[in-house]
C-alpha cells in the first residue's frame, strides 16, 4: 500500500517551506526516505528528508 509522504529541506533557514510530496510503499521501506532535491530558498541541491504530512 502506497502512502503520501512529504520531503522537507534539511539545513534550510525556512524549515518546512521547501517541500516536495511523493509516495512510498511503507511495507517494503521502513526507514525514512532521504533524497537530494533542489531548494529554492538555499538555491542549491540539498538533502530532503521525510517528515509528517
Amino acid at each position: 500500500m502506497r502512502e503520501i509522504i512529504k520531503l522537507a529541506c534539511i539545513g534550510c533557514e525556512h524549515p518546512g517551506k521547501s517541500a516536495y510530496f511523493t509516495t512510498k510503499n511503507k511495507k517494503t521501506s521502513k526507514e525514512k526516505l532521504v533524497v537530494r532535491k533542489y531548494c529554492k530558498f538555499c538555491r542549491k541541491h540539498v538533502e530532503h528528508k521525510e517528515t509528517k504530512v
